[in-house]
């Protein structure tokens, strides 16, 4: 046999090798943190319920699932041990400040504009150049609709021109 028949063999063989590794490896990390559960850890289980440890065994784990609710599950059926932080966030609703040292934003913007001094001139300033948008006086609209009205007129007495029609004769 030659080298070239036997390259997709060695391929198939290392890929498997490759594959099988990183699975033990993580069977192992599961297992290394399924024996570091101790007694008031947060965990999840693999049916996605949480819980804090009240007991561990040798193969089993009993878990306060809520007052008066004490269940025993098998070791394996722990999927994941949380941190505090992780299991408060999720179980209690509680946030933990990680920015506790930053400035507190605040819920309104009024700190974030001028003072009432410079408010207080701003608006002056803007009463001097006020645009009235209110409606026109009736003397106003009689003389602005004349020129209107004799356009339409005008247009009325022209014949109207349909799609297909044009000024070429």
């Amino acid at each position: 046999m030659s080298l070239v028949t036997l390259l997709p063999f060695i391929v198939l063989i290392g890929a498997m090798f490759l594959m099988t590794r990183s699975a033990k490896k993580k069977q192992q990390q599961a297992a290394s943190m399924r024996n570091d559960m101790q007694p008031g850890s947060g965990v999840r289980t693999i049916g996605g319920m949480y819980a804090t440890v009240k007991e561990v065994n040798e193969d089993t784990v009993l878990l306060d699932a809520g007052p008066g609710v004490d269940l025993l599950f098998a070791k394996n059926a722990i999927g994941a041990v949380l941190t505090d932080d992780e299991y408060n966030r999720i179980v209690h609703g509680i946030e933990h400040d990680l920015k506790s040292d930053s400035d507190v934003v605040p819920d309104d913007a009024s700190s974030l504009t001028e003072t009432d001094e410079s408010a207080d001139e701003a608006a002056a300033a803007s009463d001097e150049k006020s645009v009235d948008l209110g409606k026109k006086d009736t003397a106003e609209e009689s003389a602005d609709d004349a020129p209107t009205e004799a356009a339409e007129a005008k247009s009325d007495d022209e014949p109207k021109k349909t799609d297909g029609d044009t000024d070429a004769k």
